[in-house]
């Protein structure tokens, strides 16, 4: 994944790196890793060939749902195991839990163990700036973030990464993790508040980061050049846009194949006959190749999650550890 070519060595035993939620979040910023995924791009991974990233596993499992994703390009290869436990919250646990291994792509031999929500923290608002630094107009100031999560924290750093924003508009269903959510942006420099959903009304970036499984926004209240991403669901049946936002919007995905698979934000419209098969305007493999979005339309986001993010992310992260060059490369 690193565009930097060096002479590189197999691991030996006992060297299986470990990285932790801190030190993932020490290595690198949601800017960082949406550069990784931005090279992976560059340097010619298909998000659509199954053969490198397969579509996600999921098992039923007692406690809610077990994802495998694993994807393979180049220098690298790896796995995420998530669990998605849904009463855990409840239990003051968290509702992500799972790791990502990290091989090698050339012997298949482990390299680290990453904390797997803290990667998926990371590299989904990571993904999400790529987007909005490819779609939202360069003045886009007004922010309205859907969700008050770690994803909510996530996309608000993504997001001031990519636009200098002036107003923060914070819509959840707890009162009180919107006021943590308004406090932390306000340290951040940014004016901030909670706010109801019409207040999509007046925003130039609309992002949801919820589990939300109904639209949240009245989608014909976005105004025409606005941005909207979507990353809360991967479910047919979930969605957090609603039809009428859909059908006026230029959609671009990550991949045609994951998006027709997985996103209820555009399987739903298409089952209602509100949209066609073809309704999706590009991938972000086509805003990373220069692709510029139609005027006089909201642009929309809708991202699913891919195991070649995880994996462009996770790389980077590896070869970002403190060291020696010769010891943090692997065989090719």
């Amino acid at each position: 994944m690193s565009g930097q070519r060096v002479e590189e060595r197999a691991p030996v035993a006992g060297e299986l790196a470990h990285l932790g939620a801190a030190e993932i979040a020490g290595l690198l910023t949601p800017a960082g890793a949406a550069g990784a995924v931005a090279a992976a791009l560059r340097e010619g991974l298909d998000p659509e060939d199954p053969r490198a990233c397969p579509p996600r596993t999921a098992l039923a499992a007692p406690g809610g749902e077990l994802l495998l994703m694993p994807a393979a390009s180049g220098r690298f290869a790896g796995v995420k195991i998530a669990g998605v436990a849904p009463a855990n919250p409840g239990r003051g646990l968290p509702r992500i839990t799972g790791g990502y291994l990290l091989l090698g792509g050339a012997t298949l031999l482990p390299l680290a163990l990453l904390d797997g929500p803290a990667l998926t923290t990371l590299r989904t608002p990571a993904v999400s700036a790529l987007a909005i630094d490819r779609l939202a107009v360069p003045d886009a100031a007004r922010l309205v973030l859907f969700g008050a999560g770690p994803q909510a924290y996530g996309h608000l750093q993504a997001a001031l990464a990519v636009r200098e924003l002036t107003r923060v508009t914070v819509v959840a269903r707890t009162p009180e993790a919107v006021d943590r959510l308004v406090a932390h942006a306000r340290t951040l420099g940014v004016e901030a508040h909670g706010g109801t959903p019409d207040a999509v009304r007046g925003a130039d970036l609309v992002v949801c980061c919820t589990t939300a499984r109904e639209p949240l926004f009245d989608g014909r209240l976005v105004a025409d050049g606005a941005t909207v991403v979507a990353v809360g669901s991967h479910e047919p049946a979930a969605r957090e846009t609603d039809s009428a936002l859909v059908r006026r919007a230029a959609v671009y995905v990550e991949s045609r194949a994951a998006a027709l698979r997985e996103a209820g934000d555009l399987l739903i419209p298409l089952g209602e006959g509100a949209i066609g098969p073809d309704h999706v305007t590009g991938t972000l493999a086509d805003l990373v190749a220069g692709a510029a979005p139609p005027e006089g339309r909201p642009r929309l986001f809708k991202s699913v999650g891919m195991a070649w993010e995880d994996l462009a992310v996770a790389a980077a992260l590896y070869l970002a550890r403190p060291g020696p060059v010769e010891q943090r490369d692997i065989v090719r």
